[in-house]
């Protein structure tokens, strides 16, 4: 079982990650906005999840502990597989899935692609109650610029694309106050809104 990875990171593109380990090249599936954090000769660590197949090995890489145990709660659910886990993930933080099983919103789930209504359904049936310890509080307006739990993700992101931190973290607050629907906005979305709101001038470039 490989349980995390910590090395350099040799090459990424698109939600494919190649860290290099003791001389080996492990390629892990991310999501898009974590590969974003990542750039080439960086150190990196994930935490991560084997999947084992008959015709495969595969490996999915997360940031936080949270994320991974979300993702796993998530392939427990009939007809969610791993790939269908991560897309929920590019989408919403491990905090977002559980207030929208709290609060009966399988239409949260029906955005990612590949979740049709009657597996949104069954998701929010099926993890009833098993993810109350990664329920947070929403909020709106400025609060929810420190509330909103994807705000650190993005910020990190925004500076692996050569933004100065004060400029992305300026733009990731000024996207959670001002958008509408922020309260929902899994990671990807407020990455989007908070490049809506930068400007050339902000880059370290």
């Amino acid at each position: 079982m490989i349980a995390s990875l910590r090395g350099t990171c040799i090459d990424v593109a698109g939600s494919t990650a190649v860290i290099e380990v003791g001389g080996v090249g492990y390629a892990v599936t991310v999501t898009p906005a974590h590969a974003l954090t990542m750039r080439h000769g960086s150190e990196v660590f994930v935490r991560t999840a084997l999947i084992v197949r008959d015709d495969a090995f595969e490996l999915f890489g997360f940031e936080s502990t949270d994320a991974l145990r979300v993702f796993d709660l998530l392939r427990s659910v009939s007809g969610v597989g791993p790939k269908s886990a991560l897309g929920v993930l590019g989408q919403m933080t491990a905090a977002q899935v559980a207030n929208a099983v709290a609060h009966d919103d399988d239409g949260a789930f029906r955005k990612v692609s590949g979740i049709g209504p009657k597996t949104a359904k069954l998701i929010i049936v099926a993890l009833a109650g098993k993810l109350a310890a990664f329920e947070a509080p929403t909020s709106t307006g400025a609060a929810a610029a420190v509330a909103h739990p994807a705000t650190e993700d993005v910020v990190i992101a925004l500076v692996g694309l050569g933004w100065r931190e004060d400029a992305a973290r300026s733009a990731v607050d000024d996207a959670v106050a001002n958008e509408p629907g922020v309260e929902q906005m899994g990671t990807q979305a407020l990455l989007r809104a908070a490049l809506g709101t930068l400007r050339p001038t902000g880059a370290g470039r």
